[in-house]
Protein backbone atom coordinates (compact mmCIF):
# COMPACT_ATOMS: atom_id res chain seq x y z
CA UNK A 1 0.00 0.00 0.00
CA UNK A 2 1.49 3.33 -1.06
CA UNK A 3 2.01 5.96 1.67
CA UNK A 4 3.38 9.48 1.72
CA UNK A 5 6.89 9.93 3.08
CA UNK A 6 8.95 12.97 4.01
CA UNK A 7 10.90 13.13 0.73
CA UNK A 8 7.80 13.04 -1.46
CA UNK A 9 5.94 15.51 0.78
CA UNK A 10 8.82 17.99 0.73
CA UNK A 11 9.14 17.59 -3.04
CA UNK A 12 5.48 18.57 -3.42
CA UNK A 13 6.05 21.57 -1.14
CA UNK A 14 9.19 22.74 -2.95
CA UNK A 15 7.68 22.43 -6.43
CA UNK A 16 4.48 24.24 -5.40
CA UNK A 17 6.19 27.06 -3.52
CA UNK A 18 8.46 27.70 -6.50
CA UNK A 19 5.31 28.93 -8.27
CA UNK A 20 2.97 30.21 -5.52
CA UNK A 21 3.76 33.00 -3.02
CA UNK A 22 2.17 30.99 -0.18
CA UNK A 23 3.41 28.49 2.36
CA UNK A 24 2.41 24.89 1.68
CA UNK A 25 2.17 21.94 4.10
CA UNK A 26 1.72 18.28 3.29
CA UNK A 27 0.35 16.01 6.02
CA UNK A 28 0.15 12.21 6.22
CA UNK A 29 -2.92 10.09 6.92
CA UNK A 30 -2.56 10.80 10.66
CA UNK A 31 -2.39 14.57 10.30
CA UNK A 32 1.37 14.79 10.93
CA UNK A 33 3.19 17.44 8.87
CA UNK A 34 5.73 15.66 6.64
CA UNK A 35 6.75 18.56 4.39
CA UNK A 36 6.48 22.31 4.85
CA UNK A 37 7.85 25.66 3.75
CA UNK A 38 8.25 26.31 7.48
CA UNK A 39 10.74 23.61 8.57
CA UNK A 40 10.02 24.12 12.27
CA UNK A 41 6.48 22.76 11.74
CA UNK A 42 7.64 19.40 10.34
CA UNK A 43 6.66 16.43 12.57
CA UNK A 44 4.00 18.49 14.39
CA UNK A 45 0.29 17.72 14.39
CA UNK A 46 -2.05 19.76 12.17
CA UNK A 47 -5.61 19.99 13.49
CA UNK A 48 -6.95 21.30 10.19
CA UNK A 49 -5.65 18.18 8.48
CA UNK A 50 -7.33 16.00 11.08
CA UNK A 51 -10.64 17.68 10.23
CA UNK A 52 -10.10 16.84 6.56
CA UNK A 53 -9.20 13.25 7.40
CA UNK A 54 -12.25 12.88 9.63
CA UNK A 55 -14.70 14.25 7.05
CA UNK A 56 -12.99 13.49 3.74
CA UNK A 57 -13.67 16.96 2.37
CA UNK A 58 -12.04 20.37 1.85
CA UNK A 59 -11.72 22.41 5.05
CA UNK A 60 -11.30 26.17 4.89
CA UNK A 61 -9.99 27.97 7.96
CA UNK A 62 -10.08 31.74 8.20
CA UNK A 63 -8.15 33.90 10.63
CA UNK A 64 -10.82 33.85 13.30
CA UNK A 65 -11.24 30.06 13.27
CA UNK A 66 -7.48 29.47 13.30
CA UNK A 67 -7.21 31.17 16.69
CA UNK A 68 -9.18 28.31 18.24
CA UNK A 69 -7.18 25.41 16.69
CA UNK A 70 -3.78 24.14 17.81
CA UNK A 71 -0.91 24.42 15.32
CA UNK A 72 -3.15 25.82 12.60
CA UNK A 73 -2.88 28.95 10.46
CA UNK A 74 -5.52 30.36 8.13
CA UNK A 75 -5.72 28.50 4.85
CA UNK A 76 -7.32 25.79 2.75
CA UNK A 77 -6.78 22.11 3.48
CA UNK A 78 -7.60 19.61 0.76
CA UNK A 79 -7.72 15.81 0.81
CA UNK A 80 -4.94 14.09 -1.21
CA UNK A 81 -6.26 11.02 -3.01
CA UNK A 82 -4.48 8.12 -4.67
CA UNK A 83 -6.32 5.23 -6.34
CA UNK A 84 -9.53 6.34 -4.64
CA UNK A 85 -7.93 6.27 -1.17
CA UNK A 86 -7.33 9.24 1.15
CA UNK A 87 -3.59 9.20 1.83
CA UNK A 88 -2.96 12.70 3.25
CA UNK A 89 -3.78 16.38 3.26
CA UNK A 90 -2.48 19.36 1.32
CA UNK A 91 -2.58 22.69 3.15
CA UNK A 92 -2.05 26.16 1.65
CA UNK A 93 -1.52 28.96 4.15
CA UNK A 94 -3.41 32.26 3.74
CA UNK A 95 -6.91 33.67 3.83
CA UNK A 96 -9.18 31.20 1.95
CA UNK A 97 -10.77 33.95 -0.10
CA UNK A 98 -7.52 34.56 -1.97
CA UNK A 99 -6.54 30.89 -2.32
CA UNK A 100 -9.55 29.21 -3.89
CA UNK A 101 -8.33 30.00 -7.42
CA UNK A 102 -5.13 28.03 -6.86
CA UNK A 103 -6.20 25.29 -4.45
CA UNK A 104 -7.60 22.73 -6.91
CA UNK A 105 -4.72 23.23 -9.34
CA UNK A 106 -2.21 22.68 -6.55
CA UNK A 107 -4.04 19.56 -5.40
CA UNK A 108 -4.13 18.18 -8.95
CA UNK A 109 -0.38 18.79 -9.30
CA UNK A 110 0.30 17.13 -5.95
CA UNK A 111 -1.77 14.08 -6.83
CA UNK A 112 0.04 13.79 -10.16
CA UNK A 113 3.38 13.79 -8.30
CA UNK A 114 2.05 11.12 -5.94
CA UNK A 115 0.92 8.98 -8.86
CA UNK A 116 4.28 9.39 -10.63
CA UNK A 117 6.21 8.44 -7.51
CA UNK A 118 3.98 5.39 -7.04
CA UNK A 119 4.65 4.29 -10.62
CA UNK A 120 8.39 4.69 -10.03
CA UNK A 121 8.14 2.59 -6.87
CA UNK A 122 6.16 -0.07 -8.72
CA UNK A 123 8.69 -0.17 -11.56
CA UNK A 124 11.57 -0.40 -9.11
CA UNK A 125 9.84 -3.22 -7.24
CA UNK A 126 9.15 -5.04 -10.49
CA UNK A 127 12.76 -4.72 -11.65
CA UNK A 128 14.07 -5.95 -8.30
CA UNK A 129 11.58 -8.83 -8.18
CA UNK A 130 12.49 -9.87 -11.73
CA UNK A 131 16.18 -9.81 -10.82
CA UNK A 132 15.55 -11.92 -7.71
CA UNK A 133 13.31 -14.30 -9.61
CA UNK A 134 15.81 -14.82 -12.43
CA UNK A 135 18.54 -15.61 -9.90
CA UNK A 136 16.23 -18.21 -8.31
CA UNK A 137 15.25 -19.71 -11.68
CA UNK A 138 18.91 -20.16 -12.59
CA UNK A 139 19.70 -21.77 -9.23
CA UNK A 140 19.42 -25.51 -8.60
CA UNK A 141 15.89 -25.22 -7.19
CA UNK A 142 14.62 -23.17 -10.12
CA UNK A 143 12.02 -25.70 -11.30
CA UNK A 144 9.55 -24.74 -8.56
CA UNK A 145 6.09 -24.44 -10.19
CA UNK A 146 5.42 -21.36 -8.06
CA UNK A 147 8.53 -19.60 -9.38
CA UNK A 148 7.79 -20.55 -12.98
CA UNK A 149 4.19 -19.35 -12.62
CA UNK A 150 5.33 -16.02 -11.16
CA UNK A 151 7.84 -15.65 -13.99
CA UNK A 152 5.00 -16.14 -16.49
CA UNK A 153 2.89 -13.52 -14.70
CA UNK A 154 5.75 -11.00 -14.78
CA UNK A 155 6.17 -11.58 -18.52
CA UNK A 156 9.61 -13.25 -18.29
CA UNK A 157 8.61 -16.05 -20.71
CA UNK A 158 10.54 -18.93 -19.08
CA UNK A 159 9.43 -21.28 -21.87
CA UNK A 160 11.62 -19.61 -24.52
CA UNK A 161 14.79 -21.30 -25.75
CA UNK A 162 17.73 -19.08 -24.87
CA UNK A 163 21.45 -18.71 -25.54
CA UNK A 164 23.53 -17.58 -22.55
CA UNK A 165 26.38 -15.05 -22.79
CA UNK A 166 28.64 -14.40 -19.82
CA UNK A 167 30.40 -11.01 -19.97
CA UNK A 168 33.48 -10.11 -17.97
CA UNK A 169 33.80 -6.32 -17.76
CA UNK A 170 36.81 -4.15 -17.07
CA UNK A 171 37.14 -2.26 -13.79
CA UNK A 172 34.81 0.71 -13.52
CA UNK A 173 32.30 -0.67 -16.01
CA UNK A 174 28.62 -0.84 -15.10
CA UNK A 175 26.91 -4.21 -15.47
CA UNK A 176 23.56 -2.46 -14.88
CA UNK A 177 24.13 -0.09 -17.80
CA UNK A 178 25.11 -2.94 -20.11
CA UNK A 179 22.08 -4.92 -18.93
CA UNK A 180 19.76 -2.00 -19.75
CA UNK A 181 21.35 -1.56 -23.21
CA UNK A 182 20.99 -5.26 -24.10
CA UNK A 183 17.43 -5.49 -22.76
CA UNK A 184 16.35 -2.42 -24.74
CA UNK A 185 17.65 -3.86 -28.03
CA UNK A 186 16.84 -7.53 -27.60
CA UNK A 187 13.27 -7.99 -26.32
CA UNK A 188 12.60 -10.78 -23.80
CA UNK A 189 16.25 -10.89 -22.75
CA UNK A 190 17.25 -12.01 -19.26
CA UNK A 191 20.11 -10.15 -17.60
CA UNK A 192 21.55 -11.18 -14.24
CA UNK A 193 24.61 -9.70 -12.54
CA UNK A 194 26.01 -12.03 -9.91
CA UNK A 195 29.25 -10.09 -9.38
CA UNK A 196 30.41 -6.49 -9.75
CA UNK A 197 32.00 -6.86 -13.19
CA UNK A 198 30.06 -9.86 -14.49
CA UNK A 199 26.83 -10.04 -16.47
CA UNK A 200 24.87 -13.06 -17.64
CA UNK A 201 22.77 -12.27 -20.70
CA UNK A 202 20.29 -14.92 -21.88
CA UNK A 203 18.95 -13.85 -25.25
CA UNK A 204 16.04 -15.57 -26.98
CA UNK A 205 17.58 -18.17 -29.28
CA UNK A 206 15.29 -17.11 -32.10
CA UNK A 207 16.98 -13.70 -32.23
CA UNK A 208 20.10 -13.91 -34.46
CA UNK A 209 23.23 -12.15 -33.19
CA UNK A 210 26.53 -11.59 -34.99
CA UNK A 211 28.85 -12.01 -32.00
CA UNK A 212 31.97 -10.26 -33.40
CA UNK A 213 29.87 -7.31 -34.56
CA UNK A 214 28.16 -7.13 -31.17
CA UNK A 215 31.54 -6.91 -29.41
CA UNK A 216 32.65 -4.27 -31.88
CA UNK A 217 29.47 -2.28 -31.27
CA UNK A 218 29.86 -2.42 -27.49
CA UNK A 219 33.48 -1.37 -27.73
CA UNK A 220 32.48 1.55 -29.93
CA UNK A 221 29.99 2.64 -27.27
CA UNK A 222 32.73 2.71 -24.66
CA UNK A 223 32.31 -0.59 -22.83
CA UNK A 224 35.50 -2.40 -21.92
CA UNK A 225 34.59 -6.06 -22.45
CA UNK A 226 37.52 -8.17 -21.28
CA UNK A 227 35.96 -11.34 -22.66
CA UNK A 228 32.61 -12.96 -23.30
CA UNK A 229 31.74 -16.65 -23.18
CA UNK A 230 28.90 -17.77 -25.49
CA UNK A 231 26.98 -20.97 -24.83
CA UNK A 232 24.77 -23.06 -27.06
CA UNK A 233 21.02 -22.96 -27.44
CA UNK A 234 19.32 -24.16 -24.25
CA UNK A 235 15.83 -25.61 -24.11
CA UNK A 236 13.90 -25.11 -20.88
CA UNK A 237 15.15 -23.93 -17.50
CA UNK A 238 17.10 -27.08 -16.69
CA UNK A 239 18.95 -26.83 -20.00
CA UNK A 240 19.65 -23.15 -19.40
CA UNK A 241 21.07 -23.87 -15.95
CA UNK A 242 23.40 -26.50 -17.40
CA UNK A 243 24.51 -24.14 -20.15
CA UNK A 244 25.07 -21.38 -17.58
CA UNK A 245 27.48 -23.66 -15.73
CA UNK A 246 29.27 -24.43 -19.00
CA UNK A 247 29.79 -20.76 -19.93
CA UNK A 248 31.00 -20.06 -16.38
CA UNK A 249 33.66 -22.74 -16.89
CA UNK A 250 34.35 -21.43 -20.39
CA UNK A 251 34.98 -17.90 -19.13
CA UNK A 252 37.33 -19.15 -16.40
CA UNK A 253 39.11 -21.34 -18.96
CA UNK A 254 39.58 -18.38 -21.28
CA UNK A 255 40.89 -16.20 -18.44
CA UNK A 256 43.52 -18.78 -17.45
CA UNK A 257 44.41 -20.42 -20.75
CA UNK A 258 43.53 -17.96 -23.52
CA UNK A 259 43.90 -14.51 -21.91
CA UNK A 260 44.20 -12.77 -25.29
CA UNK A 261 40.91 -14.20 -26.62
CA UNK A 262 37.92 -11.92 -26.05
CA UNK A 263 35.28 -14.09 -27.73
CA UNK A 264 34.96 -17.69 -26.57
CA UNK A 265 32.28 -20.04 -27.86
CA UNK A 266 31.29 -23.28 -26.22
CA UNK A 267 31.04 -25.02 -29.59
CA UNK A 268 34.72 -24.27 -30.22
CA UNK A 269 36.10 -25.18 -26.78
CA UNK A 270 33.60 -27.69 -25.39
CA UNK A 271 36.06 -30.59 -25.01
CA UNK A 272 39.00 -28.68 -23.49
CA UNK A 273 36.67 -26.84 -21.12
CA UNK A 274 35.16 -30.11 -19.96
CA UNK A 275 38.64 -31.49 -19.26
CA UNK A 276 39.89 -28.20 -17.79
CA UNK A 277 37.38 -28.56 -14.96
CA UNK A 278 39.33 -31.69 -13.95
CA UNK A 279 42.78 -30.21 -14.55
CA UNK A 280 43.96 -31.22 -11.07
CA UNK A 281 43.01 -34.89 -11.47
CA UNK A 282 45.90 -37.38 -11.71
CA UNK A 283 44.42 -39.05 -14.79
CA UNK A 284 44.35 -35.79 -16.73
CA UNK A 285 47.84 -34.93 -15.55
CA UNK A 286 49.10 -38.18 -17.06
CA UNK A 287 47.31 -37.38 -20.31
CA UNK A 288 49.26 -34.12 -20.59
CA UNK A 289 52.69 -35.66 -20.02
CA UNK A 290 53.47 -36.07 -23.78
CA UNK A 291 53.17 -32.33 -24.35
CA UNK A 292 55.32 -31.54 -21.32
CA UNK A 293 58.10 -33.67 -22.82
CA UNK A 294 57.94 -31.59 -26.00
CA UNK A 295 57.93 -28.31 -24.06
CA UNK A 296 61.01 -29.35 -22.11
CA UNK A 297 63.06 -29.48 -25.34
CA UNK A 298 61.32 -26.65 -27.22
CA UNK A 299 63.34 -23.62 -26.11
CA UNK A 300 62.16 -21.25 -28.84
CA UNK A 301 58.56 -22.53 -28.99
CA UNK A 302 58.89 -23.67 -32.62
CA UNK A 303 57.61 -27.18 -32.02
CA UNK A 304 54.63 -26.00 -30.00
CA UNK A 305 53.72 -23.44 -32.68
CA UNK A 306 53.94 -26.23 -35.27
CA UNK A 307 51.77 -28.51 -33.19
CA UNK A 308 49.19 -25.79 -32.64
CA UNK A 309 49.01 -25.12 -36.38
CA UNK A 310 48.76 -28.86 -37.04
CA UNK A 311 45.74 -29.10 -34.73
CA UNK A 312 44.12 -25.94 -36.13
CA UNK A 313 44.35 -27.35 -39.67
CA UNK A 314 43.03 -30.79 -38.70
CA UNK A 315 46.31 -32.50 -39.60
CA UNK A 316 46.25 -31.25 -43.21
CA UNK A 317 49.97 -31.11 -44.10
CA UNK A 318 49.88 -28.59 -46.94
CA UNK A 319 47.51 -26.19 -45.16
CA UNK A 320 49.62 -26.42 -42.00
CA UNK A 321 52.90 -25.83 -43.88
CA UNK A 322 51.41 -22.86 -45.75
CA UNK A 323 50.20 -21.31 -42.50
CA UNK A 324 53.67 -21.69 -40.98
CA UNK A 325 55.41 -20.49 -44.13
CA UNK A 326 57.61 -23.59 -44.41
CA UNK A 327 58.13 -26.46 -46.85
CA UNK A 328 56.27 -29.72 -46.31
CA UNK A 329 59.59 -31.48 -45.74
CA UNK A 330 60.37 -29.07 -42.89
CA UNK A 331 56.94 -29.76 -41.47
CA UNK A 332 57.52 -33.51 -41.69
CA UNK A 333 60.83 -33.13 -39.85
CA UNK A 334 59.21 -31.15 -37.06
CA UNK A 335 56.38 -33.65 -36.68
CA UNK A 336 58.90 -36.49 -36.46
CA UNK A 337 60.75 -34.53 -33.77
CA UNK A 338 57.49 -34.04 -31.85
CA UNK A 339 56.78 -37.77 -32.08
CA UNK A 340 60.29 -38.55 -30.86
CA UNK A 341 60.09 -36.23 -27.84
CA UNK A 342 56.51 -36.94 -26.82
CA UNK A 343 56.51 -40.65 -27.38
CA UNK A 344 53.25 -40.45 -29.34
CA UNK A 345 52.66 -40.23 -33.06
CA UNK A 346 50.72 -37.04 -33.98
CA UNK A 347 49.80 -38.64 -37.31
CA UNK A 348 47.54 -41.12 -35.52
CA UNK A 349 44.17 -40.20 -34.07
CA UNK A 350 45.10 -41.11 -30.48
CA UNK A 351 48.42 -39.27 -30.70
CA UNK A 352 46.90 -36.19 -32.25
CA UNK A 353 44.12 -36.14 -29.60
CA UNK A 354 46.59 -36.40 -26.72
CA UNK A 355 48.73 -33.57 -28.07
CA UNK A 356 45.69 -31.51 -29.06
CA UNK A 357 44.38 -31.61 -25.50
CA UNK A 358 47.75 -30.52 -24.22
CA UNK A 359 47.81 -27.57 -26.61
CA UNK A 360 44.32 -26.55 -25.53
CA UNK A 361 44.90 -26.92 -21.80
CA UNK A 362 48.48 -25.79 -21.24
CA UNK A 363 49.33 -23.00 -23.72
CA UNK A 364 50.50 -20.80 -20.83
CA UNK A 365 53.65 -22.97 -20.70
CA UNK A 366 54.83 -21.06 -23.77
CA UNK A 367 55.57 -17.98 -21.71
CA UNK A 368 57.20 -19.85 -18.80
Amino acid sequence: MFELDHDLAQDIVDRTMAILPYNVNVMDSQGLILGSGEPERINTRHEGAQLVLANGRVVEIDGQTAKHLKGVQPGINLPLMHDGRLIGVLGITGEPEGLRTYAELVRMTAEMLVSHRHQQAEQQWRRQRCDDLLALLLADAGESPRLVDEAQQLGLKPQLARTPYLFELGAGQSADALSAWLASRYPDSWCVSSAQYSLLWCRPAAVPVDNPRLLEKLEGLGWNILRVAVGGQAQGLSGLRRCYRRVTDLLAYGRDVLPQSRLLTLNRYRLPVMLWRHRNDDALDELLNPLRKVLAKDANGQLLATLRSWCEHDGQSQACADALGIHRNSLRYRMERIAELSGVDPLTLDGMLALYLGVQLLPQALSQ
